[in-house]
């Protein structure tokens, strides 16, 4: 069985859940809260240097660290990677978008506001991170117009999985998506795939 070590209010924990959960993978969650230091003990540090989740122990043993690394390992064979080609380089377009452009601007302060409880102690970061989340913004949205998911077209996948995960709690670290309808409108689709699971879950 799969391991995941996990933070569960983090985007990043749960896109690799809600993926599995599609795929209908066997896991058992480990609870490890990085705000207590429980991802920088030995034992953890042992499995992935990195200390940080999440965090993926295969049924072989072999742990894999990064959520987008995962998303692509978990989804090889399986309907949410494209055959084609060119798709799949864009399915990866839109993974390196998320990684680089959107979540170290979205997350973080949605970390800082929702999670960590430090927004005053970050206030500065947190206003020059709003400028450059919005602009992510509005690349999807502009995106989003023209095609019902991220890979293009109608096919949902990994790509739309990333994306989601941060997005659909953006309002957390005070972005507003009442103006990016199309966001809106794919949100709304991601949420009506099978065996679809809410963060919370």
């Amino acid at each position: 069985m799969y391991s995941l070590y996990e933070m569960a209010d983090s985007g990043n924990c749960y896109k690799v859940r809600l993926l599995m959960n599609q795929l209908d993978i066997d896991y058992e969650r480990i609870a490890t809260d990085i705000l207590q230091g429980e991802s920088r003990t030995d034992e953890f540090l042992a499995l992935n240097p990195n200390g940080k989740v999440p965090l993926l122990v295969l049924p072989n043993g072999k742990p894999l660290a990064e959520s987008n690394a995962m998303l692509c390992f978990l989804g090889l064979g399986s309907p949410f990677i494209p055959d084609d080609g060119y798709q799949q380089a864009l399915m990866l377009q839109w993974l390196f978008f998320e990684q680089y452009s959107h979540e170290p601007f979205i997350a973080t302060n949605r970390f800082w506001i929702h999670l960590a409880g430090t927004a005053d102690q970050h206030a500065t970061q947190i206003a020059a991170n709003h400028g450059k989340g919005m602009a992510a913004l509005k690349v999807m949205n502009q995106h989003l117009k023209n095609n019902q998911y991220f890979t293009g077209g109608d096919f949902y996948g990994i790509a739309d999985i990333a994306l989601y995960a941060y997005t659909h709690v953006a309002h957390q670290g005070n972005y507003d998506l009442s103006g990016f309808t199309a966001i809106e409108d794919w949100l709304a689709r991601v949420e009506g795939q099978p065996r679809h699971i809410p963060i919370t879950a």
